[in-house]
């Protein structure tokens, strides 16, 4: 029974110690969030903004391959001209 009591008020002067936040440590853990809401929302922004320049990319990339496939077809066409003269 002695021994309950003592690891009770062991643990009890533990919790006590350990358990209590402050304003101080509250504000702080707001100004991290706050800091970390500026973050993502930054983060966020530059994901839209590498999502635009991708899909730019992209559809320079399929005029590019159009006109090659173009470009390849009327040679295809010339060749064949020359070939029947």
């Amino acid at each position: 029974m002695k021994r309950l009591v003592k690891v009770s008020m062991i643990a009890l002067a533990a919790s006590l110690m350990v358990g209590c936040a402050t304003n101080s440590d509250i504000e702080n853990l707001q100004t991290q969030i706050d800091g970390l809401k500026t973050s993502v929302a930054q983060a966020s922004s530059d994901a839209a903004s590498a999502n635009a320049a991708a899909a730019d990319a992209k559809a320079a990339a399929e005029r590019a391959a159009q006109y090659a496939q173009d470009t390849n077809s009327k040679l295809d066409n010339m060749f064949k001209k020359s070939m029947m003269k």
